[in-house]
């Protein structure tokens, strides 16, 4: 086996095998490596197989601290670089656009593997030279160990996240909706907060957002919040960029605010909520493929018999084109009950375009959450505690404490404004729960991993 790449932050080397152990050595980094070159006169170690049945192994990130690599990742992870091997012999020689995405899906988890097994080759050499009746090379090996070993660590980390399946929709746009959810007029005040936050982080990051409802409240008349915030009723942004769901896939949820009212005389701290979706989002154009809305087996196909579609006058602020033309759209999918209303645009035609486009993805993310309900239902039960559905709360924003706490991946930020302004912390919010969100799924998968190994035991004994 030639390995093209060993613990990069320590050395990178050019290998050639002679009886299990590498002979050329090539340094990168300045360390002094003629210990190695003479280690291949003095040691003849042979290389560890690499289908051991637990590699264990200490990471220092908060994903998967003190996890472990099962056999049966490995065993995936080996299976997919042959099917990757066969696949690319297979396009030389007929080009299939098919056979093209499969091999880009596959890549990742390749080059995972080789560095994996490269890093994996460090360790056992070195251990192997642990071994030598020369104390000075012993000394060395000993001082490059721990440095390999970690690299070891973060090449497991990394092949298992290459492993863990990405999220159907993560590819596509967004959608957001914000609701207010139990706190009177200040969950509606708070909503128009969350508004603005998301809308502003957008918008620092360069992404295509676009408001597709805005809609307040006529019963608060000119009141607004304690930031001067307008009583929202419901709003949805939409974000055309790719993968924008599977960056804000983690914010949907429950968001709880705890402060003091602009209305409150005694100082008393008051605790309102939110409700945040995020949807995929179809793009302007019909998609292929599993995204196609006009394949039955797609999950955002709607028979058109199963709608009901009414049209209406528009309500609220916008002049002489309110309650004169019956642009108003509003649409019903029977079988669910989904109810979607836009009147943000004085086409009747462009309501109705962005009114079918909200309701698929309303439809098609109901169907991707039954599948995962019942997914996780057929898993171990030591993942329930890892499953959070929109009833949960998932972060609170505390004004008297200048805190932001998301209940998921347990990070803590004291620096509220920043956070509200959409700025570098609420980035840092959204990243540490995009990692618990990674940590979970690989989680899952090393359980799905190791119920299917459990089955072929069952039968193989059986048998």
């Amino acid at each position: 086996m030639i390995a093209d790449y060993v613990c990069g932050d320590i050395f990178d080397m050019g290998l050639a095998p002679i009886g299990g152990v590498e002979q050329q050595f090539v340094a990168n980094s300045g360390h002094n490596l003629r210990w190695l070159r003479a280690a291949v006169q003095t040691t003849r170690q042979p290389r560890r197989g690499l289908c051991v049945p637990t590699i264990r192994w200490a990471s220092n990130s908060a994903l998967l601290a003190g996890a472990s690599l099962p056999a049966a990742l490995l065993l995936r992870a080996q299976t997919l670089s042959t099917e990757y091997a066969q696949l690319k012999a297979q396009l030389d020689s007929d080009f299939s656009t098919g056979t093209a995405k499969r091999i880009g899906e596959l890549a990742s988890v390749v080059h995972a593997l080789e560095k994996w097994e490269a890093a994996k080759s460090a360790v056992s050499e070195l251990e192997g030279l642990l071994r030598s009746q020369d104390v000075e090379l012993r000394q060395m090996a000993e001082d490059e160990l721990d440095a390999t070993h970690e690299q070891l660590a973060h090449q497991t980390h990394k092949l298992t996240e290459a492993l863990t399946p990405k999220h159907p929709f993560a590819s596509m746009p967004c959608l957001i909706e914000f609701r207010p959810g139990p706190g009177g007029m200040e969950g509606r005040f708070f909503a128009d907060s969350l508004f603005r936050m998301y809308k502003q982080y957008l918008d620092n990051k360069g992404m295509a957002v676009r408001v597709v409802k805005y809609e307040t409240s006529d019963s608060a008349g000119d009141s607004t919040g304690a930031d001067g915030e307008l009583p929202l009723q419901e709003a949805i942004l939409e974000v055309a960029d790719e993968g924008a769901y599977d960056l804000l896939r983690g914010e949907a949820g429950m968001h709880r605010v705890q402060r003091i009212p602009a209305t409150e005389s005694k100082g008393r701290t008051h605790t309102s909520a939110v409700a945040v979706w995020v949807l995929p989002s179809f793009p302007e154009n019909n998609a292929a493929g599993e995204e196609n809305w006009d394949n039955p087996e797609s999950d955002f196909y709607i028979d058109p018999e199963e709608v009901r579609l009414e049209v209406m006058r528009a309500r609220g602020a916008g002049g002489q084109h309110v309650n004169k033309t019956e642009s108003a759209v509003r649409l019903t999918h029977v079988p669910t009950g989904t109810v979607v209303a836009i009147q943000d645009s004085r086409s009747q035609q462009r309501n109705k375009e962005s009114a079918w486009r909200l309701l698929r993805s309303r439809v098609a993310q109901q169907r991707r959450e039954i599948r995962e309900e019942q997914a996780y239902a057929l898993r171990n039960s030591v993942l329930a505690k890892d499953k959070m559905t929109r009833a949960d709360k998932i972060r609170t924003y505390n004004y008297g404490q200048d805190r932001c706490t998301d209940h998921r991946s347990g990070l803590d930020v004291h620096n509220l404004p920043n956070v509200l302004e959409g700025g570098e912390m609420l980035g840092k919010i959204i990243d540490s729960v995009r990692e618990w969100l990674v940590a979970r799924d690989i989680r899952a998968m090393m359980a799905d991993e190791e119920a299917k190994v459990g089955v072929e035991n069952k039968k193989g004994s059986k048998s």
